[in-house]
């Protein structure tokens, strides 16, 4: 295991990294324009769209959970109520494609959006419903999370068959290409990816499974943003590098578009690879923020001069922070899959756009139906532990409040989540889930829980 120094001291490192890679950044805002030219008539010729060039797909889920009643001294402003709840998301999707010319893709996806959260949204590191992320309330709302380019350069190498999919046109792909999407999207569309665990309508749900519970990536407070990303694969190698705009606010949903000033980088290494015939991948991940931040040891120390508890919103100001995550994934056999990640932040600034968490360990599974005679249906089991740094800590127990935790005092253990699920395929395209989450200390807190809450899930694709 690594010492705390050494975990400290890469996370310097990638800091550094972040210093070269935000001129790379800067590069990206100018290449859409490169792409753009390459569209039109004069460099695309006679090229004519075909139905082979439209694509279109569906998506709708409903999650309904449930949260049993748990016991607890105390109970602060932004803390779980300790009482039962019950919550419920609805999403629809349509995911339009549209191949503009050989290699130029555009994608469109309008979506419908609905649910209330359990206490809130407050009192959990990693709260219980991925979904929930996306809800503006009960009343549905229509918007674009998705309007975005791709280009694709071929390089060279051997051809690889592409299956259609949401976002992905059916053709072939050469095993050495430069790939470059610029637009709306989600960072985690193109990074911190995991076959297993990144997706709440089809696996885990709780949070911390859809990226590495410290990546802090910008977006809006549905997830979204505006930005680019270059990708280089070349065999079972791949690099790619991104930059992104973050919300005005911490977890608001007006983006700042002052790209040059204030941003998200992040860059990945990727190896893809085999085990007694068995695919795995390993990807190792770093990030770095610039946004109008407070620092936890800021607002204490403002705490500490002008009274009152601390309040990161009273010191913000532009602040840098960063992480890294690292990654691994392995199929055991044609049916059962597993996956480890690890993630860190330095924790010295306040949760900006995901979840409140600074270190994270996660152990999965996931199994294929097949092991049992049922090929469509799918199971997981996922173990998570979730760690706050040493000023994060120090801020919460002096009252302060994060933007999803705060039970006015602490009294610290790491929070940890134990989640199982099961799909039933009941038609075609169409699941029944079940899924279970316990969670020990919830907010970092040993004075409080544990909780248990329980979720049906109906998902339909097309």
């Amino acid at each position: 295991m690594m010492t705390t120094s050494r975990l400290t001291l890469l996370g310097q490192l990638t800091g550094r990294a972040f210093r070269c890679l935000a001129r790379i950044g800067a590069c990206l805002t100018v290449i859409p324009a490169m792409v753009m030219a390459q569209t039109t008539p004069a460099a695309s010729g006679d090229y004519t769209l075909s139905g082979a060039d439209i694509e279109a797909h569906f998506q709708s889920t409903y999650i309904w959970q449930h949260k049993a009643a748990f016991d607890a001294p105390y109970t602060g402003e932004h803390s779980l109520l300790t009482r039962p709840e019950h919550s419920y998301t609805f999403s629809a999707t349509a995911f339009f494609g549209v191949r503009l010319r050989p290699g130029t893709e555009l994608y469109i996806d309008p979506e419908v959006i609905q649910g209330t959260p359990l206490s809130g949204l407050y009192g959990l590191g990693s709260p219980t419903n991925g979904e929930i992320q996306k809800v503006a309330g009960p009343t549905p709302l229509a918007y674009l999370p998705r309007v975005f380019l791709r280009h694709t350069w071929q390089l060279g190498g051997t051809q690889e068959s592409v299956a259609s999919s949401a976002n992905q046109m059916a053709g072939i792909q050469a095993s050495e290409r430069l790939v470059l999407s610029v637009g709306k999207m989600a960072v985690t569309d193109v990074f911190d990816l995991n076959t297993y665990a990144h997706d709440p309508r089809t696996q885990f749900m709780t949070w911390a499974s859809l990226a590495s519970g410290p990546y802090d990536y910008v977006a809006d407070a549905q997830g979204y943003t505006w930005g680019g990303a270059l990708e280089y694969f070349n065999g079972d190698w791949a690099l790619r590098a991104g930059r992104f705009i973050g919300p005005k606010e911490s977890n608001g949903q007006n983006l700042n578009f002052a790209i040059g000033r204030f941003h998200g980088d992040q860059i990945e290494f990727e190896h893809h690879h085999e085990i007694d015939g068995h695919a795995g991948a390993v990807r190792l991940l770093g990030w770095r923020n610039v946004e109008n931040m407070g620092r936890y040891d800021d607002a204490m120390a403002f705490a500490a001069t002008n009274g009152g508890e601390p309040d990161v919103g009273n010191v913000r100001r532009p602040n840098v922070k960063h992480g890294w995550g690292l990654h691994v994934e392995q199929a055991l056999t044609d049916n059962v899959g597993c996956f480890a990640r690890y993630g860190w932040a330095d924790g010295r600034t306040e949760t900006y756009s995901f979840e409140e968490v600074d270190r994270s360990a996660q152990l999965g599974l996931s199994f294929n139906g097949a092991l049992w005679r049922r090929a469509e249906d799918t199971a997981g089991m996922l173990l998570i532990r979730n760690g706050l740094s040493s000023a994060h800590r120090a801020y919460l127990a002096q009252g302060g409040l994060g933007f999803f935790i705060g039970d006015g005092q602490l009294n610290y253990r790491q929070e940890q989540v134990v989640e199982t699920y099961y799909n039933v395929a009941m038609a075609k395209r169409f699941w029944l889930g079940l899924d279970v989450q316990h969670i020990a200390n919830p907010a970092y807190n040993a004075d409080r829980g544990p909780v248990n809450v329980y979720a049906i899930r109906l998902h339909a694709e097309y």
